[in-house]
């Protein structure tokens, strides 16, 4: 998983309000599709993108298909602010060190 695929999919306002509820708990498709007022392709479309980015996985049992927040798409976007806040940090460091030189 990267963190680009990861923001590109959070690019999208639909995307974010399916993680935001994944992010309470498993819910079936069709209770996501009710809440978000779309229609079933189109949680299914969204999802394809989520679960390929590891921010959600689906299980089907029976005829129920269940969604629930993936942690690696998480992971992945954590990896790559911490490496960036180390820079950030290494920058404003050094700049301070430069400005109380003067």
């Amino acid at each position: 998983m990267d963190a680009d695929g990861v923001l590109q999919a959070l690019g999208d306002a639909t995307r974010r309000a399916m993680v935001d509820r994944l992010s309470r708990g498993p819910v079936s498709v069709s209770q996501l599709a009710e809440r978000l007022g779309i229609t079933l392709t189109a949680v299914g479309q969204h999802l394809a993108i989520l679960e390929a980015c590891g921010l959600a996985v689906t299980e089907k049992v029976g005829r129920v298909r269940t969604c629930r927040m993936g942690s690696a798409g998480l992971d992945a976007l954590e990896r790559w602010v911490r490496e960036h806040r180390s820079e950030w940090e290494r920058r404003a460091d050094r700049l301070g060190e430069l400005l109380e030189g003067e």
